[in-house]
Formats: structure tokens, C-alpha cells, sequence
């Protein structure tokens, strides 16, 4: 795969979760927890391999079940490798993420910065994705993005 010129572009997402920063946390470092809320409605994930600590990472298979999804890997799922250089006690998790894809368009490491901090009612989730590739919707991509941070909060805040 042939680098890209990075793109200046970052997506930007947040939620308060009404879930204690230390529980929030430990869905980061959950391969369980991870494979549920990561996925955006309409996809499922599991792991090929997954090392959830700083200087670790994951390679993950995104399966969509609308047919008419576009998807980077092959007919009907995404493959992401995710290295992680940072996961700072509970405050940062820093991602380096890359599409297993043909397509110049999906090449290139996007980074996604994870910011959790402790607010009235529960823990602020900010995520920042920077040099997302140009051939990722802006649009589509912030809607994943609070599609997974919806599910994050729904994992981690219990309920019935």
C-alpha cells in the first residue's frame, strides 16, 4: 500500500456517559466490552488478534449486514489494524489506525485520540480523529463515531 499525503481534516465527536471515568476506562482495556461498543449500528466485530495495553493493539473485522454499505477490505466488511501508543490512567487512549484496503483513498494512519474526563453526571468521552483519509465521508464517519460512543455508553452505564 502506497502512503498518501496526510489529510488535515479531523471528525470530532463527544458524549457524557453517565458511567464512573474508571468503568468508562475499562471498556477500553475489555476485549469483550471493546468488540460490543466499537462496531457503529449495523456491523459487528471480532478480533483476529487483540493486545489491549500501551505499545499493544488489535486487528479488528468490521461485518456489516447492509449490503450496500461500501466497504474497504472486501465485499462486506472493513479490517482495521490498531496500534496503541498511548493509554494514559484513565485520561487519553491514543489509537493509530489503518485500513487493510486497496484503495488509495483508505490508506494512510488515521489517529484517534480518546479524551475521558470526570463531569457532573458522569465521564465526558471526546474522541478526535485526525488524517482521516479522504475516501471516508466526513459525514458518515461522525455519524459511526457517535454511533460507537452510543454504544459505549450502553455498555458502561448498565441498566434494566
Amino acid at each position: 500500500m502506497k502512503p498518501t499525503k496526510k489529510t488535515r481534516r479531523i471528525d470530532h465527536a463527544e458524549r457524557l456517559i453517565a458511567a464512573p471515568l474508571v468503568d468508562v476506562f475499562a471498556a477500553f482495556t475489555s476485549a469483550a466490552k471493546l468488540a460490543i461498543w466499537l462496531p457503529p449500528e449495523g456491523a459487528t466485530g471480532t478480533f483476529e488478534h487483540v493486545d489491549l495495553r500501551a505499545g499493544g493493539g488489535f486487528l479488528m473485522r468490521l461485518t456489516f449486514d447492509d449490503a450496500d454499505v461500501e466497504t474497504k477490505s472486501d465485499d462486506d466488511s472493513d479490517v482495521v489494524e490498531v496500534y496503541i501508543p498511548t493509554l494514559d490512567d484513565g485520561r487519553l487512549v491514543v489509537w493509530q489506525v489503518e485500513f487493510e484496503s486497496d484503495d488509495p483513498r483508505f490508506s494512510g494512519t488515521m489517529e484517534m485520540h480518546w479524551y475521558l474526563s470526570r463531569q457532573s453526571g458522569g465521564t465526558l468521552v471526546t474522541i478526535d480523529a485526525h488524517h482521516v483519509p479522504p475516501g471516508i465521508s466526513a459525514k458518515d464517519h461522525v455519524a459511526g463515531l457517535n454511533s460507537s460512543l452510543a454504544n459505549l455508553a450502553g455498555v458502561v452505564e448498565g441498566g434494566p
